[in-house]
Parts: C-alpha cells; sequence; structure tokens
C-alpha cells in the first residue's frame, strides 16, 4: 500500500458568516402546531438554531411573544406568534493564532483539517493556547457563531499526539446537523495504527465495556462491569517483522477507545506512553502511531457525500519506510 506524506492544501476564500448580524423572525402558529412546546416549535421554524440554544434564548428574553411571560415548555396556542430575535455572536476569549493547517476541505459551513500529532484540539488546562481552536479562529474569517460565541463548533476530538481527519462545524445548523448525524453513527471513521506485534487473527472485531481505571482514574481500561459499550473492528494492511500496520474503524466513540482495545489485544500502539509497552521494546517512537485516515459523511447542509483522506504525518511514513526496508533487507538474506 502507497501512503501519501502530508502535503499542504490550497485554502478557499472566506464567506460570509451565517449570523454575523442580528437577525429578527415571526413566527404564527397554525392549529397543527397547538399543545407543542415553545422550544420545540421554535425549533421546526429555525433551522440554525439547537434546542439548547433555543432554550437559551427563551430565558434571555430574545425569544418573545406579545403579552405573554413564556418559558421553553410553554404550550404552544392557535394564532399565536413568536419573535425570535438572534443576537450577533460575541466575540470569544480565545486567541486566534497564524499557525499552518492542512485543509483537506472547506466551504462556508464546515473545515476538515489534518490535525498535525502534538496538537490539542480545544484549549483546556495545561494549553491555553497552540489549539486547533486557536488556530481556526484565524484562518476562519467566516465564522457564523456557536452557541453565541465565534468560536469553530467542535463536533469530535482526537488525542493530541493522535494526527488525521478532523471536521469541524462553522455554524449552530452546521453544528447541530454534524452531531445528529455522529449520534447517529452515520459518519465512518478509519484509522491507520501501527502495533507491536502481531494480532491472533489477521481481522477481527472487540466488543467490551471502557471505562475509568479503578486504579488509575486518569486512563481508561477494559471492564468486566460498568463503562460504556465499545465496538472496534481491525484489518491487517501490512505486517513486519515485530509490528502490524492495522486498519482500525470505530462503531462507538468512547475516549481512548482505539488505544485502549489494541492494548486489551495484546497489540499496543507504537509510541503509545499511557497505554503501550515501557521496557523490552525493539520498536520505538516519540509518540503515539495512531492516524485519522479516512472520514466519510453527508454534509450537515447540503446532504453532499464528503470522502476525504488525510495523508500520514512524516514521522509515521519514516517509521513505516524505516520497517518496510528491514524487512525487504530480511526477506533478501533469508533467499540467500
Amino acid at each position: 500500500m502507497h501512503i501519501d506524506r502530508c502535503t499542504p492544501r490550497a485554502v478557499p476564500q472566506p464567506h460570509s458568516g451565517q449570523f454575523a448580524k442580528s437577525a429578527t423572525k415571526h413566527i404564527v402558529a397554525t392549529h397543527a402546531d397547538v399543545g407543542m412546546r415553545l422550544d420545540r416549535w421554535i425549533e421546526q421554524h429555525v433551522k440554525d438554531l439547537s434546542r439548547a440554544k433555543i432554550q437559551a434564548l427563551i430565558r434571555s428574553g430574545h425569544i418573545s411573544v406579545p403579552g405573554r411571560r413564556v418559558k421553553p415548555h410553554t404550550k404552544v396556542l392557535a394564532g399565536m406568534e413568536a419573535v425570535v430575535e438572534i443576537p450577533p455572536p460575541a466575540p470569544a476569549e480565545l486567541v486566534a493564532e497564524n499557525i499552518p493547517l492542512d485543509v483537506l476541505y472547506e466551504d462556508a459551513d464546515v473545515i476538515v483539517i489534518n490535525k498535525p500529532p502534538g496538537m490539542v484540539v480545544h484549549p483546556a488546562a495545561g494549553h491555553p493556547t497552540g489549539t486547533v481552536v486557536n488556530t481556526l479562529l484565524f484562518h476562519c474569517r467566516d465564522l457564523g457563531g456557536i452557541g453565541g460565541t465565534l468560536r469553530p463548533g467542535i463536533v469530535h476530538r482526537l488525542d493530541k499526539d493522535t494526527s488525521g481527519a478532523l471536521v469541524v462545524a462553522k455554524h449552530e445548523a452546521a453544528m447541530t446537523g454534524l452531531q445528529r448525524r455522529f449520534k447517529r453513527g452515520e459518519v465512518k471513521k478509519e484509522y491507520l495504527a501501527l502495533v507491536h506485534g502481531h494480532p491472533p487473527t489477521s481481522a477481527g472485531q472487540l466488543e467490551t465495556l471502557i471505562g475509568r481505571n479503578p486504579q488509575d482514574r486518569k486512563k481508561m481500561a477494559v471492564l468486566k462491569v460498568g463503562g460504556r459499550w465499545a465496538v472496534t473492528y481491525y484489518r491487517t494492511e501490512e505486517v513486519f517483522a515485530n509490528a502490524t500496520l492495522l486498519r482500525v474503524r470505530i462503531a462507538t466513540g468512547r475516549t481512548h477507545q482505539i488505544r485502549v482495545h489494541l492494548a486489551y489485544l495484546g497489540c499496543p500502539v507504537v509510541g503509545d506512553r499511557q497505554y503501550g509497552r515501557r521496557r523490552g521494546t525493539v520498536l520505538a517512537a516519540a509518540r503515539q502511531m495512531l492516524h485519522a485516515w479516512r472520514l466519510a459523511f453527508h454534509h450537515p447542509v447540503t446532504g453532499m457525500r464528503l470522502e476525504l483522506t488525510a495523508p500520514i504525518p512524516n514521522d509515521m511514513a519514516d517509521l513505516l519506510a524505516r520497517l518496510r526496508a528491514g524487512s525487504a533487507a530480511g526477506n533478501s538474506d533469508n533467499s540467500s
């Protein structure tokens, strides 16, 4: 199998944001709407807002019914008129940083990047800057706002040292659509994992419970009781003397799922200091050799099918090249 190295892609020109300015919408109830909750009724007519955002707007007075005090659960009456004011998104309290991006796809609604290893997705304790969010705040000049704030919508995450394809929403409607697709299992993700040793079968399926490790709460573990159900599929792509390159698909999205499952299989990811081997390892790497290789989903706004491949980063490509060279040399010695 030939795997391309990471190469920069051309970036489209930015578009105007979905909610760059405040907007007001008027909705009048019909007999078919009578008896519905106010928040559900608004959700049906204003597709750009999530239920949580609608409820927040009702409580803050941005969604009102003339002559009445309303709450999210208020029942809709025939002829009821609702005034929906969508305020402009507030500036994010985050720093926009000019960090190079490998963009796989971008339009006015979503952006898909090839996240490099070593980059955290969202600012957190210990990582206030240098994250995917900081980078996208600089790159995406057409953000429409998520939850009333000018920020990109993070729908799924990759671990700091896991590289690969990551899709991010640019506005509320896109984020809501992506969240629904992830929840229904419609987003297909395939990873490449270089692991120690060889799995017991060339292809297989792991189904276990995964939860917090009782001995170390910072780690996840396969559990007999408790935790959440996790399903991982793997297939052998290449075999080396002391390692295997696997294609991995996940049917669930548990924290550290792939790394935990492969370690449980007896084939921890090369370079994984949290779940991998620490002593007596012939093969070493500076970080875990796990890459989100392919991502397929239907566009949350247009419905167009997107299938994207993220070229692997140079450190993983170099390690695979050395393994292939070693295998070729070993085969040559055996043949002589």
